[in-house]
């Protein structure tokens, strides 16, 4: 983006940062890292026991342990995570996404140390965070949500009350809920009395709070976010949208920008949704609004991400910009350099998410170790990856190994340059997504832009076992014949007359494979 003029602003007290340090692990702590290198702000990155390891660690200029394996005792521990950026002498934190990254106590803890918080206000993380303070902003704000109950419920009769005045299927919702967790499915008003007790208890568990409300159920919308940043000043825009329909368990697989399902009418009406429920809560930073589109094409406001989202980089691609960078500089109490006007994203770009789990069953995580990791590179192609060859996919954290994020100048060459892309891509050792993505990629509902929330769930139904399992078997036995062709010596090199003569006696191994392109020699 180029930056016009300035928009006015009051005057706000700069405070510069000088050391960060970044309170998160594997691909996202190291995105943020390489960042602050390039703004000659040094880092500090924190590991857990298990995390020891970890490129993450390798990353950043130092390196502080935070406790064992377990997060709730190293990466969720904010007092060892405080008393870390004491020992470094960070004078700034920055959350990453995930963890400690919209917890307005954390927040809270970091400012009254004296450091600098890189995210939204502490206020704000806690007004937009709880999804029912969020809903009701954004109907003071006049953007629309779904029919639901604006207050907590607890007691099956009034549950039930609701339900059928919003008329089933409805929504079950954790008031604290995120990432999928706490959201269940209702169809009957006879599930009701099961649905709540799951549901509150998965929320007390992953959240603390089991506060519950309803909503009604949308079928097979779309899912279309907006990214926004804020001033200290007042000043909010919107960085475009991202599509994140193609999901599992409610949880995204791939996100896109700009989004296939809009027009240029009914993007601009998205973004100014967006931009209306971040000024009623006083954003500040980065962060994301979320939305559902029916088949109508009407919206309905969902939550606000008051973070950086997992898919940030698409944003970064269409737009040229660094959006770290941008959290940083707003962090420090400077001002917006663009106007909404400003705001022109440049062709189309795609992020396929690696997870390390399995497709064929459900998807469920595989904690285990990256036998072998190959990353495709080329124009357009970015990688942002947490974990290496040999190193390991813990049991306890996200089973996020990272992201393959591409661009083109339209979709269609986004969507080539990905094939392109994922072919080339290897990962072995443990099951992950890229196989999926590949199958993904080959479906014209996906090709054509057709697709909605639904579309894995009714649609993937498995490949069958891959034959990574044997890519071990197969490099040794390769490696064995390389050894003994050498061991006999140098008739068998190109190098040889018979070789240079084209009579060559070719290998045991080309004679059993006649699949084979060409005869393999050693080298």
């Amino acid at each position: 983006m180029n930056p016009p003029s300035k928009p006015s602003s009051r005057a706000v007290r700069p405070r510069r940062v000088r050391k960060v340090l970044v309170a998160n692990r594997s691909e996202i702590a190291i995105r943020v890292c390489r960042t602050l290198r390039e703004m000659a702000i040094p880092s500090v990155a924190i590991y857990s026991e298990a995390d020891q390891d970890a490129p993450h660690v390798f990353a950043a200029d130092e390196a502080y342990p935070v406790g064992p394996a377990p997060a709730a005792q190293s990466y969720l521990h904010a007092e060892r995570i405080l008393e870390a950026a004491r020992r470094a002498g960070a004078d700034a934190i920055h959350p990453g996404y995930g963890f400690l990254s919209e917890s307005p106590a954390f927040a809270e803890e970091v400012e009254r140390a004296g450091l600098v918080w890189i995210g939204p206000s502490p206020s704000a993380i806690k007004a937009l965070g709880d999804k029912l303070s969020a809903r009701a902003m954004a109907l003071r704000a006049g953007v629309p949500v779904l029919p639901g109950t604006e207050t907590p419920l607890s007691d099956e009769a009034e549950l039930r009350k609701a339900a059928d005045r919003i008329g089933f299927p409805v929504a079950l919702k954790a008031a604290a809920g995120g990432g999928g967790k706490g959201l269940r499915r209702v169809n009957t008003s006879d599930e009701l009395a099961q649905a709540l007790r799951l549901t509150q208890g998965e929320a007390r568990n992953a959240f603390g709070d089991d506060r519950i409300y309803l909503e009604r159920w949308l079928e097979r919308p779309r899912h279309i976010e907006v990214q926004l940043l804020g001033d200290a000043q007042g000043n909010v825009i919107a960085l475009g949208e991202r599509d994140c329909s193609i999901q599992r368990r409610h949880q995204k697989l791939v996100e896109e920008t700009p989004s296939p399902a809009l027009d240029e009418t009914r993007r601009k009406e998205l973004w100014g949704f967006a931009v209306k429920v971040a000024r009623a809560g006083g954003y500040t930073n980065a962060g994301t609004a979320e939305f559902l589109m029916d088949r109508s094409g009407k919206f309905y406001f969902l939550e606000v991400n008051a973070r950086l989202q997992v898919e940030h980089p698409v944003t970064e691609m269409v737009l040229g910009l660094d959006l770290v960078r941008e959290q940083i500089r707003l962090a420090q109490g400077e001002p917006l350099p663009w106007t909404q006007e400003a705001v022109r994203p440049r062709g189309a770009s795609i992020e396929f998410r690696i997870y390390a789990e399995d497709p064929e069953g459900g998807f469920l995580p595989r904690a285990g170790t990256v036998r072998r990791l190959s990353l495709p590179q080329g124009p357009g192609v970015r990688c942002d990856v947490g974990v290496r060859s040999g190193g390991q996919v813990p049991v306890h954290y996200d089973p996020l190994i990272g992201k393959i994020i591409v661009w083109g100048d339209t979709r269609d060459a986004a969507l080539s340059r990905a094939a392109r892309a994922l072919g080339e891509c290897v990962l072995s050792g443990i099951p992950n997504t890229l196989r999926f993505h590949r199958w993904l990629l080959e479906q014209e509902p996906f090709r054509s832009g057709g697709y909605d929330t639904s579309f894995v769930a009714l649609e993937y139904k498995g490949q069958g076992p891959s034959d990574s399992a044997h890519e071990a078997e197969d490099a040794a036995i390769l490696a064995a014949l390389h050894l003994h062709s050498i061991s006999r010596g140098p008739r068998f090199s190109q190098s040889g007359d018979s070789a240079r003569n084209g009579d060559a006696e070719q290998s045991r191994w080309r004679l059993a494979q006649p699949g084979l392109r060409a005869p393999w020699r050693p080298r």
